[in-house]
C-alpha cells in the first residue's frame, strides 16, 4: 500500500494562541516553497495539521526536504483509506506486515477528530487490534513500549494511519520572526549561530568582510559555501561582500596593535548596522561566545557594542565549543568551516590583544582613523547576491571546490 500523503505536526506553533494562524500560515509557504520543484505535490493546513498529498509522487525525498524546514515538529507518511473501520483494518494489517519481525508486539492508537463518525476510540482500536491478530498469529498487542505503534487518525476527509514518526527540526518558521544580519566570518561559530536564529523563526542575511589581497578568493568562496549550506533551511539567503581592506590597513598604521582587534570589531559592527539599516532588519546576529577568545569577553563586547543601540543577538553566548562542534557538524559546517583559508578576522591580529579594552581609549585611539570616509567607501563598493542550494551558482562552487584546496 503506497503512501498517500505527509502529515505535519505543530508543535511549538501550537501554542500560539491568538497569533497561532500567522505562523501556521509562515510555514505553509516555507513548506510550499522548499516543495515546489514536486510538480503533482499539494499542501494544505488546517489549525492542527498540515498535509502534503503526494499525488504519486516518491515520498522518500519529500521526507527529506521536510527534514530542513523549522516549525515542523514531526511529520508521519500516511496511508488515507475512506472511513470504513474494513478499509482501516486492511491497510494496518499491510502496514505492520511491512515493518514484520518475528514475536513483535504492536499498540494501535486513535485519534477521532471526527465525532460523527459511528464508532469511538475504544471501538476502533478493539477492532483494529483484533483484525490484527487474527491475521498474525505470532504477534500480540503491548501497552507500553511496543514494537511498533500504529497511529490512526479519524478525520473528515477519511482515516489515515501511520506507523512511523519522524522528528522535525522544531523551533519557528523562518521569516516569523522578522529579519536579522548575521555577521558571517569562515569559521564555525558564525553558521551554528545562523542556524538557531533561523530556528527561532529569523530571516537572516549574510555579511561577510573581505580583505583582498590578504584574504583569498577561495576564503571569500568558503563563507558562500557556508551561506549554501545554510540556505537548505531558508530557501535562499542574501550574502552581502563588504570590502574591508582599507579600513584594516588604516587601523594597522594607525592604531596601537594591542588596540586594534576592538577597534576592527566596532568598524564592523557600524558597517552591519548600517547594511541593516538599509534593509530593514531589526537585529545584528553573530557567533560569539563569552571568554572564547580576546575580543569575547564582557569587557571587549562592551566596548564594540557601544558603536550601535541595535539590539547585537549572540546565540553561542554560554555555549561549549564542544557543543558548537557538535551542532556544526550537525548541519553539515564543519568540515567546511576548519578549510584553512584566513578570513579578515585573522590577518593582522595583534600578537597581545586587549582583553579588557577601556571604552575611553578606544574612543580616543578611533579618532586617528577616518571612521565616516572608510564606511561611506566600504558601502559604496558592496555587492549583494542570493545564493540558495539549488541555484546554479552553488552547484559550480560545490563542483569546483576539491580544485581550490
Amino acid at each position: 500500500m503506497e503512501i498517500t500523503e505527509l502529515m505535519i505536526r505543530y508543535g511549538e506553533l501550537s501554542t500560539k494562541g491568538k497569533n497561532k494562524k500567522i505562523f501556521i500560515k509562515k510555514l505553509n509557504k516555507n513548506v510550499t516553497k522548499k516543495l515546489k520543484k514536486y510538480d503533482q505535490v499539494k499542501v494544505s493546513y488546517n489549525r492542527d495539521r498540515m498535509h502534503v498529498k503526494l499525488h504519486g509522487e516518491n515520498a522518500e525525498p519529500i521526507i527529506s526536504e521536510l527534514n530542513d524546514i523549522f516549525g515542523i515538529q514531526s511529520f508521519s507518511p500516511i496511508v488515507r483509506v475512506e472511513k470504513s473501520v474494513e478499509e482501516a483494518e486492511k491497510a494496518v494489517i499491510e502496514l505492520i506486515r511491512k515493518n514484520y519481525t518475528p514475536g513483535m508486539s504492536f499498540k494501535i492508537n486513535t485519534r477521532r477528530s471526527d465525532h460523527s463518525f459511528e464508532y469511538d476510540t475504544n471501538d476502533i482500536n478493539r477492532m483494529l487490534g483484533t483484525a490484527v491478530e487474527d491475521a498474525m498469529a505470532d504477534i500480540h498487542v503491548q501497552m507500553k513500549n511496543p514494537t511498533v505503534t500504529v497511529r490512526v487518525e479519524v478525520r473528515n476527509r477519511g482515516i489515515f494511519i501511520s506507523v512511523d514518526t519522524i522528528q522535525g527540526q522544531g523551533g519557528l518558521p523562518v521569516g516569523s520572526s522578522g529579519k536579522g544580519m548575521l555577521m558571517l566570518s569562515g569559521g564555525i561559530d558564525s553558521p551554528v549561530a545562523g542556524y538557531l536564529s533561523m530556528k527561532r523563526g529569523m530571516e537572516i542575511e549574510a555579511v561577510h568582510f573581505h580583505s583582498p589581497p590578504y584574504t583569498s578568493p577561495q576564503a571569500l568562496k568558503k563563507a558562500k559555501d557556508l551561506t549554501a549550506k545554510l540556505s537548505r533551511f531558508a530557501g535562499e539567503i542574501i550574502f552581502i561582500e563588504v570590502p574591508f581592506t582599507e579600513i584594516q590597513e588604516q587601523i594597522k598604521k594607525e592604531v596601537p596593535d594591542e588596540y586594534s582587534m576592538t577597534i576592527t570589531r566596532r568598524m564592523m559592527m557600524r558597517l552591519t548596522d548600517e547594511i541593516r539599516r538599509k534593509r530593514n532588519g531589526l537585529a545584528i546576529v553573530n557567533g560569539e561566545s563569552l571568554g572564547q577568545v580576546a575580543s569575547q569577553t564582557l569587557e571587549s563586547m562592551l566596548a564594540i557594542n557601544a558603536v550601535t543601540s541595535t539590539p547585537v543577538l549572540r546565540p553561542l553566548i554560554s555555549t561549549d565549543k564542544n557543543d558548537i562542534i557538535d551542532i556544526a557538524k550537525q548541519i553539515d559546517t564543519y568540515e567546511l568551516a576548519v578549510q584553512p583559508f584566513e578570513d579578515c578576522c585573522t590577518i593582522f591580529a595583534p600578537t597581545r590583544p586587549k582583553t579588557k579594552p577601556k571604552l575611553q581609549k578606544v574612543e580616543d585611539f578611533e579618532k586617528a582613523i577616518d571612521v565616516n570616509g572608510l564606511m561611506d567607501r566600504a558601502l559604496e563598493g558592496m555587492k549583494i547576491e542570493k545564493i540558495g542550494i539549488e541555484t546554479d551558482e552553488n552547484k559550480e562552487r560545490e563542483k569546483n571546490f576539491a580544485d581550490l584546496l
